[in-house]
């Protein structure tokens, strides 16, 4: 598609990356899984870039007890937070195209959803739901943008063929409910955003074959470099779709085909 660039509205981020990097981000489409703490600010600076196409995923309602953190959702408790992601991006940018899918992230859709996209990106509180991504990410040959907060800390990075996240975490843990300082999952969601949009415009280096961990309470990161498993079930190409047995319990793969 071609489209008739507002350089008053881009024209800060066109003297960094061109306006062929403008039109890229235009031209491009980017699918949002989670529309809580992360996913605010995901969706704030991916939508005030100018991605011109945002799909957010989100089966949960507004609460109050949400503002703390999830800030694109005041003034709407009660309302399905993908229908009050989508009213708060068309206040911001006109330019930017919104789908709406007002219910969770299934074994049974996930395939159909991330399928049209070219950035898949994981704002989760669940691992059974980032193995999901993680899965149909690489079977579809996506790339999936990860960050996962608790309290001050949080870790980020970007999943595109090998390694993958099951070469990262096998299985899943199962911890409690995380405690959340409100502007830890806006730090890591402001990264989450700018690794997309590095991908997309080609710009900078991202976070592919490694995590990078940060401790706001200290101000100190580390970084942890991954490499493929021989036992991955994912990268070894034995998983050939994605099936509900492989999401219970602890997320371990026990049907490949």
């Amino acid at each position: 598609m071609t489209f008739e660039i507002d350089l008053e509205r881009y024209s800060r981020q066109i003297d960094v990356f061109g306006v062929k990097g403008q039109e890229r981000l235009l031209n491009s489409s980017v699918l949002v899984v989670g529309a809580g703490g992360l996913g605010s600010a995901v969706i704030q600076y991916l939508a005030a870039a100018g991605v011109g196409r945002l799909g957010i995923v989100d089966g949960d309602k507004v609460e109050k007890s949400n503002l703390q953190r999830q800030t694109i959702h005041a003034g709407n408790i009660g309302v399905n937070k993908a229908e009050s992601a989508c009213a708060f991006v068309e206040k911001l940018n006109p330019d930017v195209t919104v789908d709406v899918y007002p219910y969770a992230l299934t074994p049974k859709n996930a395939e159909k959803i991330l399928k049209p996209y070219d950035v898949v990106v994981g704002c989760l509180d669940n691992f059974k739901t980032r193995f999901l991504i993680n899965d149909a990410s690489f079977l579809l040959k996506k790339p999936f943008v990860h960050a996962a907060v608790y309290a001050f800390e949080g870790e980020l990075s970007t999943f595109f063929g090998k390694p993958c996240y099951r070469c990262y975490l096998p299985k899943a843990p199962q911890p409690p409910r995380p405690p959340i300082i409100g502007a830890t999952p806006g730090v890591f969601g402001c990264m989450q955003a700018m690794e997309v949009i590095k991908l997309l415009t080609g710009h900078g280096e991202t976070t592919k074959g490694k995590i990078v961990r940060f401790d706001l309470s200290t101000m100190e990161f580390f970084e942890i470099n991954l490499s493929e498993r021989k036992d991955c079930s994912v990268c070894s190409g034995r998983l050939k779709g994605i099936y509900e047995e492989n999401y219970e319990g602890d997320c371990s793969i026990v049907r490949f085909e």
